[in-house]
């Protein structure tokens, strides 16, 4: 693709030449304006006193039939004048045209016979004496004069109207000088901070971390809101990228723990030869060991590609959603100590959502009241206590001991798992993943317990200002979705 030529020129020199080619235009514009009023003027004056004299001139053939007499009897205002007869001979002439021929052509003399003619000689850049405007009437009268022709010498004129250009032309030249020369440094003062922005970007660029531009808080313009700009989209970039490492490096921790206990069961299984039985009990833990790094990994995978929209959304029942999440939970209890599982949820509360995460929430909230809770599981459906906000709340409460009141604001961070339950099982994403998909969903992750609350950041800020609703006593982790537009209204609760 060819590139223009002025396009390789640094942008400011490019704002010059722009300026200066509409200041260009604008100056010409005006000077032309007042070129043509001063020649208006003047060539009016001329027009005048031209036709004056050949008007004079006209009347004196008239009266007096001999030409050079009429002509002698208007003195000095017949010096430049001339009394034709029909054929474009001179009959009479004026002293200023001496010895010189006529001064109309045969075709002009034709029609000054009938009617009356100007026309003109010369131009403005003529000699001296060259340049002339002449105006011819006809004489009917006794005499042999048929034309009367006057001419005015426009030396002055032309004297004054060059004068006037060259003064035009210089005090453009100047101002367009002038305004070139303030409009550079303008342009150079204004894009001096987007060079300082480029610095910095190199060496952000070169590895740099922790750099911003330098936007000063006394300017409020285009250049400085790009700069506050530029600066917050760093430190959204900063953040990520910290986040990222972060994930890479623990995801990296915790697959090779898992990685390396499967590796040395199964050298320990090799190094001698043993029973079918003590054969099938290391395969038994080699399935349960590959199992959890299954699970760690599709966590991760899934956790990897959530992104902050969910297309694929449909109107879904709530009661249906935590029967699900309620059946995962006692599959789940059928070998500890007796609990139950109770769910309420009214018959008419559906959500906007997608079915395969919503799903994978509300069955990782159910696994974590069961690993870390105790005493009867309870799983809620209701519409929010506002309801202009459009939001249904999905909880998950235990009668157990909560997470310790420090840990609330950590608990949905990746692999971060309270003192008191990293003995058992899971990963430490679970609570990442319900987050990841609320926020996806444009709703919210609550987590209560004891009376304590945590709200995690939400893009919906409307919802922070609104009260958790649940038992004092116990754990919480409740699930705000936004509900379908034209959802039907709740008609009772079910058990």
């Amino acid at each position: 693709m060819t590139v223009h030529p002025l396009r390789r020129l640094p942008l400011r020199i490019r704002l010059i030449l722009g300026f200066a080619a509409a200041m260009l235009v604008v100056l010409i514009a005006a000077g032309a304006f007042v070129y043509w009023r001063v020649q208006y003027a003047l060539d009016s004056r001329l027009a005048d006193d031209l036709g004056s004299e050949v008007t004079d001139l006209q009347r004196a053939a008239i009266l007096t039939p001999d030409a050079t007499s009429a002509l002698a009897s208007l003195g000095a205002q017949g010096r430049d004048a001339q009394l034709l007869d029909r054929s474009g001979r001179v009959l009479a002439t004026g002293s200023g045209f001496q010895g010189r021929p006529a001064l109309l052509t045969p075709a002009e003399v034709g029609a000054a016979t009938s009617r009356p003619v100007s026309t003109a000689r010369g131009y403005l850049f003529s000699r001296r004496g060259r340049h002339l405007r002449i105006q011819a009437l006809p004489v009917r009268g006794s005499g042999p004069a048929a034309v009367a022709v006057a001419a005015v010498r426009l030396d002055q004129r032309d004297e004054a109207l060059r004068e006037l250009l060259g003064q035009l032309t210089l005090a453009n030249l100047g101002a367009l000088a002038i305004a070139s020369v303030v409009g550079y440094r303008l342009a150079r003062a204004a894009l001096l901070p987007v060079e300082r922005y480029r610095s910095r970007a190199e060496q952000i660029a070169a590895g740099a971390t922790g750099v911003r531009l330098d936007v000063p808080d006394s300017v409020d313009d285009e250049v400085s809101r790009l700069g506050h700009t530029l600066n917050t989209m760093l430190a959204a970039q900063e953040q990520a990228a910290s986040q990222q490492q972060q994930f890479i490096d623990d995801a990296s921790h915790e697959l090779r723990t898992p990685l390396t206990v499967l590796a040395a069961e199964i050298d320990l299984a090799l190094r001698r030869p043993r029973s079918a039985e003590e054969y099938e009990t290391v395969l038994l833990r080699l399935a349960d060991d590959t199992d959890r790094l299954v699970e760690l990994a599709d966590d991760l995978l899934l956790l990897g590609t959530q992104t902050t929209s969910v297309p694929q959304r449909q109107q879904l029942s709530a009661a249906d959603l935590l029967d699900g999440a309620a059946a995962r939970a006692r599959a789940s209890l059928t070998s500890g100590p007796a609990r139950e599982v109770w769910v309420s949820a009214a018959t008419g509360v559906t959500v906007d959502a997608d079915p395969v995460l919503i799903r994978r929430a509300l069955g990782n909230l159910a696994d974590n009241a069961v690993r870390h809770g105790a005493g009867t599981i309870t799983l809620t459906a209701a519409p929010f206590s506002d309801t202009r906000l459009g939001e249904v709340v999905l909880t998950v409460h235990d009668e157990g001991p909560g997470m310790p009141v420090e840990f609330l604001p950590h608990a949905a961070e990746r692999f971060r798992q309270a003192e008191l339950s990293r003995a058992g099982e899971g990963n430490g994403l679970g609570l990442s993943l319900v987050d990841a998909i609320a926020v996806a969903h444009g709703g919210q992750l609550r987590l209560c317990s004891t009376g304590h609350h945590h709200r995690q950041p939400t893009p919906n800020s409307q919802l922070d200002d609104q009260p958790c609703t649940h038992p004092v006593t116990g754990a919480t982790a409740s699930l705000l979705l936004p509900a379908p537009a034209d959802a039907p209204r709740p008609e009772g609760d079910r058990a």
